[in-house]
């Protein structure tokens, strides 16, 4: 029979033959020794039979004690040796053999004792020797109710060794009885260990008993069933420990119970259903997490879930993987992502400025030693390394978004209200004060466009924007540190100018003093970038020149920009995990990023100015970051 691979199925079945079979209380587990086979009831007879006498069989290696059958007693006369051969003859019809008195071979072996001669008898005891062979071997061959079949053949062939101690297929009956009382005795045993639970994958159990039944009896299909059972078992543990999320037991288990068969199909089953469990599992607690990611508190058990996920994975597991990376990014981003880009709503029904996700990360901030150009405020290069991404603007804040700051709050600006600011003066080539200049107007003093970056205003007018944009959109708006900028404006490149080592700037990478840049009076620049020319003399409206590599404009030029960090005149005992640098009252600020008039020095990706906090200029602007 081929074992299904269901362990209830088999146990049912197993449980069921055994109740058939044996009406009394199990038998205790075999000894080391082979089992010895059951007792034999007694025959029936008118008078009560004699027990079974013992005798001696001599061998060439050993004795062996053995039960005989002693036939009921026969009274006969000589008046009744015919009656008798009738009742004999009725008798083998009837299919009475030798249990009573009055069945055939007691009769037979009655009438061969009073005449040794008796023709009659020794034919009618050929004719019974030969019906006990074929019972016997037909209740040997009997696939249910083994135990009592094996029995009653037990009995026949004792009643045979009687009837022919010599005969060469008795001893072999007698063989094969002992043979099936021994695999019976080693089947229950089997069954009575899986009914234990005891499966014997340590060595002690079913299977090595289902084995010995095997071993004597190879084609034994209750043997086999036991096995199937037993290796039902050992998968069912296997299951079990998987839905406990317990693989490691589970594979155990699942390697035991491939021992117990060869090449059971089950076994592959079996396999597939517990990597299904696995499976479930990994989406389980993938799910979990991510359900925990969305709540406030959500990280840490989101990190329990992973680390649960990793112990019972395989390897590159995309479930996994897929958690991994969601928990990384709340972890640095939050609920954005590196690159994203967005706006916020304000409460007047506007939009804030767009904001780029900054990727957390690390990076040399400063100058070295032997850079060109370089100032002692630039050093010591240092290590810097943000856990945790930031948004950043992608533009410098322009007219129209510090026009709605104004319109708002009623604000009047440094300029505004000291109605004077710093502009270019195109007659003289110099920077001069002008009066009635403010956040308005653009780097002439002329009225500036909407979409032109806003410049004279303070770092205090641009720290009173971030304020309004915070209350107006919920969110924390405020400037960047100064090493947040240059990570930045860096974009991941380490070279002295934020595209690189190169002395001239590539093809429209930004705003920058451009020897073949001509004013509108035809002037020049005096020191600037050989060979490189933007197109324009002065500020030029945001996003005109391409982004650096995280997607941000105008970072290395167009204005410098205001930065929240206090000046300090190096970078000794600066802050390692990029946090404004602040000292509360201090009145020099630090501007960073080079501008349109800079000339190349200042344009370099460490290049920092200290400025008046009240300084207004037609250089100076600013963005803003937001935290995530």
């Amino acid at each position: 029979m081929r074992a299904t691979g269901s362990l209830p199925l088999l146990l049912a079945l197993l449980l069921a033959t055994t109740t058939a079979c044996s009406p009394d209380a199990p038998p205790p587990r075999p000894a080391a020794a082979r089992p010895a086979a059951p007792a034999v009831p007694a025959a029936k007879a008118k008078a009560k039979a004699p027990a079974p006498a013992q005798v001696t069989i001599g061998g060439e290696d050993a004795a062996e004690t053995e039960q005989r059958w002693q036939p009921p007693a026969v009274t006969l006369t000589d008046a009744g040796v015919a009656q008798a051969r009738r009742d004999a003859a009725k008798a083998f019809a009837e299919g009475r053999l030798y249990e009573k008195a009055e069945d055939a071979i007691p009769i037979w072996l009655a009438l061969r004792d009073r005449d040794p001669a008796d023709r009659q008898a020794q034919a009618g005891l050929k004719r019974a020797e030969q019906r006990l062979l074929d019972d016997a071997k037909a209740l040997l061959a009997r696939p249910l109710k083994q135990r009592e079949a094996v029995a009653e053949a037990s009995q026949i062939a004792l009643v045979l060794l009687t009837l022919a101690p010599g005969d060469a297929r008795v001893r072999q009956l007698q063989s094969r009885v002992e043979i099936a009382q021994r695999v019976i005795a080693y089947n229950r045993a089997g069954e009575e260990d899986l009914r234990a639970d005891r499966i014997g994958e340590d060595g002690d159990g079913a299977i090595p008993n289902f084995r010995e039944a095997l071993a004597l009896e190879a084609d034994n299909p209750r043997a086999r069933q036991g096995l199937a059972a037993a290796e039902s078992a050992l998968i069912r543990r296997a299951e079990t420990a998987a839905r406990a999320a317990d693989f490691t037991a589970a594979g155990t288990w699942l390697s035991e119970a491939a021992k117990v068969r060869d090449s059971a199909p089950t076994i592959v089953e079996a396999f597939e259903r517990v990597e299904r469990i696995r499976a479930e599992t990994l989406v389980r607690l993938r799910d979990e997490g991510l359900r925990d990611l969305a709540t406030p508190q959500g990280l840490k058990p989101a990190r329990q879930k992973l680390e649960d996920a990793l112990r019972i994975a395989m390897p590159g597991d995309p479930v996994v993987a897929q958690l991994r990376e969601r928990i990384e990014l709340v972890t640095h981003y939050g609920s954005f992502r590196p690159r994203e880009v967005f706006s916020d709503a304000l409460r007047d029904g506007g939009r804030g400025p767009q904001m780029i996700v900054v990727p957390h990360g690390g990076f040399q901030m400063g100058a070295g030693d032997s850079e060109p150009g370089a100032s002692d405020a630039e050093k010591p290069s240092h290590y810097v390394r943000f856990e945790r991404g930031f948004a950043l603007a992608i533009t410098e804040v322009t007219v129209a978004d510090y026009r709605r700051y104004v319109t708002a709050t009623n604000a009047r600006p440094r300029a505004t209200r000291r109605g004077h600011s710093i502009i270019y003066d195109e007659r003289s080539g110099n920077f001069t004060r002008s009066s009635g200049v403010d956040w308005q107007s653009g780097y002439d003093g002329r009225p500036a466009i909407a979409n032109s970056p806003v410049m004279h205003v303070s770092v205090r007018d641009a720290e009173h924007y971030a304020i309004w944009l915070s209350e107006q959109t919920g969110r924390s708006y405020r400037l960047p540190s100064e090493a947040e900028f240059e990570y930045a404006l860096r974009a991941g490149s380490s070279g002295r100018y934020p595209w690189g080592d190169a002395g001239t700037p590539p093809p429209r990478s930004g705003n920058f003093t451009g020897a073949e840049d001509v004013s509108p009076s035809g002037r020049r620049w005096f020191n600037a970038f050989v060979g490189y020319g933007d197109g324009w003399w002065g500020p030029a409206p945001v996003a005109t020149f391409e982004p650096n590599a995280w997607g941000l404009h105008d970072m290395a030029g167009n204005l410098s920009e205001w930065v929240a960090d206090c000046w300090h005149a190096s970078y000794r005992r600066a802050p390692a995990d990029g946090v404004a640098w602040f000292n509360p009252g201090c009145r020099q600020r630090v501007i960073r990023g080079g501008n349109w008039a800079n000339a190349p020095e200042q344009t370099r990706a460490a290049w920092r100015q200290s400025q008046d906090s009240d300084t207004t200029s037609a250089r100076i602007g600013f963005r803003l970051v937001r935290g995530i």
